[in-house]
């Protein structure tokens, strides 16, 4: 029974490595992208291949990104307790086959899907290959974050439209507003552990100044959005979630707190994206 227990959370150890909040958001966002492309409906194969080609590339770069951390993740309080940080995992290099091997099916699988996939695919494994703790990190994460988006498009639609450039365009507005909200939560423990780049470089004040901006920004690229096609409830939903972000950025801006910063973080991420792009596909499925 003991060795039993033991096994199973050896395989959660490798599970978490994965990163699989981040990885079912990304695959979440890059179904939905596919589903706006298709004007709804998609045959069930095709979704299939789509699901497992970002899945299983976004759970290996997440898995590669957590490699090459690893060492900075140790001197982090947030972060010292994940599996390769912590030595659950050791050698940390135990889990260079299974991230090698989810990227490389990923890729396959985006190949057979169109070539562009693929271009997509490889581009955004290269940018979390480099998309570390670094002054490079949110900019590169903005290309990471964008290539499931783009891989589910592509395989439904090969062509560059205006819709799918603003979904991308959300995307690369929302990963600084997501990114650099939890730096500002745990501010304390990144300057700890020796990390000092953009934008923990500059002032809190002027951090959440931009924070707030691009908060503006993003409400109005959700609302863009909805003359490319897209229905009354959209319109509604993208509005009442960007105005959410609006007044969660102005909270932080008036309190510069780590607790504001921390509740931006989490308003961010499923309640916000997720939701935004639901609702896209929702519209485009069911309208």
């Amino acid at each position: 029974m003991r060795a039993s227990l033991s096994y199973s959370w050896r395989i959660m150890d490798y599970f978490e490595v994965l990163k699989p909040g981040a990885t079912f958001l990304l695959t979440f966002i890059g179904m939905c992208s596919a589903v706006v492309a298709a004007g709804g409906g998609i045959p069930a194969e095709r979704l299939v291949l789509i699901l497992l080609a970002i899945a299983l590339g976004s759970a290996g770069c997440n898995g590669l990104t957590n490699y090459l951390d690893r060492e900075v993740d140790a001197r982090m309080t947030r972060t010292s307790h994940r599996a390769l940080p912590s030595g659950r995992i050791s050698p940390p290099q135990k889990v260079l086959p299974m991230v090698s091997g989810l990227i490389v099916a990923g890729l396959a699988l985006a190949w057979f899907l169109h070539p562009l996939c693929f271009v997509a695919g490889a581009i955004g494994v290269v940018a979390s290959a480099v998309w570390r703790k670094t002054v490079s990190c949110t900019f590169l994460g903005i290309v990471a974050s964008c290539s499931p988006v783009l891989i589910g498009w592509l395989a439904i639609k090969p062509v560059f439209e205006l819709k799918i450039l603003l979904i991308c365009l959300l995307v690369a507005v929302w990963v600084p507003l997501h990114v650099w909200s939890v730096m500002i939560a745990n501010r304390d423990d990144y300057l700890n552990a020796g990390l000092s780049y953009f934008p923990l470089s500059w002032t809190v004040t002027n951090v959440v100044r931009t924070l707030f901006a691009l908060s503006l920004v993003l409400c109005s690229i959700s609302i863009w959005l909805y003359f490319t096609g897209l229905h009354i409830p959209y319109l509604v939903v993208s509005t009442v979630f960007g105005l959410a972000m609006v007044l969660a950025s102005g909270n932080l801006l008036f309190s510069t707190t780590g607790k504001a910063a921390w509740r931006l973080y989490k308003l961010s991420a499923y309640p916000y994206l997720g939701i935004v792009f639901l609702t896209m596909a929702l519209d485009a499925w069911l309208l």
